[in-house]
């Protein structure tokens, strides 16, 4: 199988391309009838019957998935998904990364992006209806070639059955551009699957093991030069002046001016450039947020918290009532700091303008922005705006950000040359945006059975929507003036800091449990610090509060952790078997002496999710040395890959309990590198048995879930180790 990228979408000339206007599969059903959105090839007599799919003369299955590829496993999903309805191997198939167009729109949330788990959940249906309504045409058109019933066919991995002979797909392509489809044909019963729900190798497996898939850091075209911004130390300062004498001396330095965001230099190598731009000397304007450091932003929260002037979310019962009536009450805070996301492959876009057209070469999880916001940058028509989608190299949210490409845009518009910017580490790391900082209190009750009664939960921080709305209206309405979107972005702040809670702030901080009365409020707290989407959004710190809650309230009702879990979860059954599940598997653990084991469960992103962290504490230091994962993500469509991405939350989410944590001093962020900012390395790896429980429900999210029960599951094992309460991200031993 062959993984290349795809430009933006161009409709195809029925004469030149396809030999046919056939349509099907197209839309959220696999029903629509607009035109196919696939680029102009040389390949004559293709067939395209859909957005997704192409069968060549030679009898290759062209696959082209519109989800972004960042190391999820989501291009071999989706081919699975496709392959086993069409009957062709998805290891067979040529796999492209699509461009922009209305037919790729995520069903999930309405625009082409990938996020929130959501890719084989959105598409589970809809691509397999493609597959089955496009295997139906071959079927018919292939009955009417070969003068018999369709009922006398079969089909096998791309070709069409007839007693003891095979005819390739490819050969009844000009009947089937011919013909039209009525209505959606029947889909497979589960029995039947050959491909959902085997463990396969993923389709881009050999392109990345030879180093032959492309990554935005590879793209290199003809007169490319390389950028690097230098960017203000604390979020929002303009600068006042800029000596950039001894940069411009600098060897293959071609230029070095202000965009937007700071100082660009621009040079013949990344090298050249990044030595450079150390060398520009800029006076920044000073900005209120240079009076902020860490604990400034807590003391603001806590501050806020006390002041109890917040926007009320969920609101059921007589919060106050059940507290006075209950048996035992805790109260308790938490907190979790900023986060950088920090992916492997550092931000990156290559932009070539000439006259009237443009080209742009990134790995984004919103490819719908960047046409319109290239368009408005250069002041070209937005269909002239040919975006390539390459591998992202991780994107756990930045990678929704289209910052770097209005960065790179703006470079390339002056310096007349195709431009590739580059951020560093340090400006990932330092600039954002970030993952927000929350500090969570939690009061709840129980009555004298152990039943939760009261949870009466509060957040103060940032919301993550405001700067979303910033950060995309300029992409999607490129009709909107600069004060218009501006103005709008501040009505959303206004909205969510006085009227409704921004739903990321607050998920899964009370939802999982059957506490009949519930209030959660939420305090707005901005300190004007970019932020944006960390992977499990809000749940990636509701989690850690709400869990380590969950745990001192069983302690305070005297059960034991599992029971009590099992007790108050009748109201969410599929959670309540997965906690079942988990705490079988817990008692016939046998931890080494110095061992101690900790649990947590959690729902995100339509998955249930149990954890079990086995940890030592040594010398003051927090080892964690095997967790259990125990997850209902319905129909597992390669359990392998599952597995893979449960193991990948676990141990993102376990660097950010153990190491996570960006401190600002005088408004800027301190942390610089991998050297302050460390990931979690191979020999500090706990072992990670997962165990995937098939509820026989349609798939769920698996990027995201394994992530926020981590956090509490090891904060809870310190405890019985130590009789620490760990109450702070990262867990610190006093």
């Amino acid at each position: 199988m062959n993984t290349i990228n795809v430009s933006r979408r161009r409709l195809l000339q029925a004469s030149a391309v396809t030999g046919g206007g056939l349509v099907v599969g197209l839309g959220f059903t696999g029903c629509s009838g607009a035109p196919a959105p696939l680029p102009v090839t040389s390949t004559e007599g293709a067939w395209t019957p859909n957005a997704f799919l192409q069968v060549l003369p030679d009898n290759t299955i062209r696959f082209y998935t519109a989800r972004s590829e960042m190391g999820q496993g989501v291009t071999t999903g989706l081919a699975t998904l496709v392959g086993e309805e069409l009957d062709v191997d998805p290891l067979d198939m040529d796999i492209r990364l699509a461009g922009v167009h209305e037919d790729y729109v995520n069903p999930a949330f309405g625009m082409q992006g990938t996020g929130g788990s959501s890719s084989i959940r959105a598409h589970y249906m809809q691509l397999r209806q493609v597959g089955a309504n496009t295997r139906g045409l071959i079927l018919e058109a292939a009955a009417t070639d070969l003068g018999v019933s369709a009922s006398a066919l079969s089909t096998g991995n791309g070709f069409v059955l007839h007693g003891d002979k095979r005819y390739p797909y490819a050969a009844f392509v000009e009947t089937a551009q011919s013909l039209s489809i009525e209505a959606d044909a029947p889909l497979k019963p589960a029995s039947q699957f050959q491909y959902i729900g085997q463990e396969t190798k993923r389709v881009d497996a050999i392109a990345k093991a030879t180093g032959t898939a492309e990554f935005g850091l590879d793209v290199d075209v003809p007169d490319m030069h390389y950028a690097v911004v230098v960017r203000t130390p604390v979020a929002g300062a303009k600068a006042l002046s800029v000596n950039a004498e001894s940069a411009k001396a600098m060897p293959g330095v071609i230029n070095v001016f202000e965009v937007s965001t700071g100082v660009a230099v621009v040079a013949e190598t990344f090298w050249q450039a990044k030595q450079a731009a150390a060398k520009v000397v800029v006076r920044w304007e000073s900005m209120p947020l240079e009076a902020v450091d860490t604990a400034t932003l807590r003391r603001d929260y806590a501050a806020a918290l006390n002041a109890g002037d917040g926007v009320e979310g969920p609101v059921e019962g007589d919060i106050d009532e059940a507290l006075q009536s209950a048996a035992k009450i805790h109260e308790a805070e938490y907190w979790a700091p900023l986060l950088s996301h920090s992916p492997m492959e550092p931000m990156n876009a290559t932009v070539r303008i000439e006259s009237d057209q443009a080209d742009v070469w990134t790995g984004i999880q919103f490819p719908s922005a960047v046409p319109g916001l290239v368009s408005r940058i250069a002041d070209i028509p937005t269909e002239n705006v040919r975006f390539h989608q390459t591998y992202l190299g991780g994107g756990f949210g930045r990678r929704g950000s289209p910052s770097h490409i209005i960065e790179a845009t703006e470079i390339a518009k002056v310096a007349g040359k195709p431009i590739q910017l580059v951020w560093t580490r340090e400006d990932d790391i330092q600039q954002g945006p970030f993952r927000p900082a929350s500090l969570m209190r939690i009061k709840a009750g129980v009555d004298a059975d152990g039943n939760l009664i009261a949870w009466d939960a509060a957040r103060a921080g940032a919301d993550i929507s405001p700067d979303t709305f910033r950060s995309l209206l300029p992409a999607l309405y490129s009709w909107m003036g600069d004060g218009m979107i501006e103005g709008v972005a501040n009505l959303s702040e206004w909205y969510f800091e006085k009227f409704a809670t921004d739903e990321s702030s607050t998920e899964g901080l009370f939802e999982d449990y059957d506490h009949p009365n519930t209030r959660v409020t939420h305090m707005t707290v901005d300190h004007e610090l970019p932020m944006t989407f960390w992977r499990s959004v809000g749940h990636s710190y509701t989690a850690f509060a709400k869990e380590s809650m969950i745990d001192e309230m069983a302690e305070a009702a005297g059960m034991d952790e599992v029971a009590f879990r099992l007790q108050n979860t009748q109201n969410t059954p599929r959670l309540n078997n997965v906690i079942q599940v988990a705490g079988e598997h817990m008692a016939k653990m046998n931890p080494p002496e110095g061992h101690h084991l900790g649990f947590a469960a959690h729902h995100s992103f339509y998955t249930d999710v149990a954890e079990i962290a086995e940890v030592s504490v040594e010398n003051g230091k927090i080892r964690v040395h095997k967790v259990t994962c125990v997850l209902d993500c319905g129909q597992a469509v390669n359990p392998d890959i599952v597995r893979s991405q449960i193991e990948g939350g676990v141990i993102y989410g376990l660097t950010a309990t153990l190491y996570g944590g960006l401190n600002l001093e005088r408004g800027a962020i301190k942390e610089s590198n991998f050297h302050d900012y460390p990931m979690l390395r191979m020999n500090e790896s706990p072992e990670i048995e997962v165990v995937i429980v098939n509820s026989g429900t349609k798939p769920t999210g698996v990027g995201e879930p394994g992530l926020p029960p981590i956090a509490p599951a090891v904060a809870n094992a310190v405890y019985k180790a130590t009789g620490q309460r760990l109450r702070s991200l990262p867990l610190q031993l006093a």
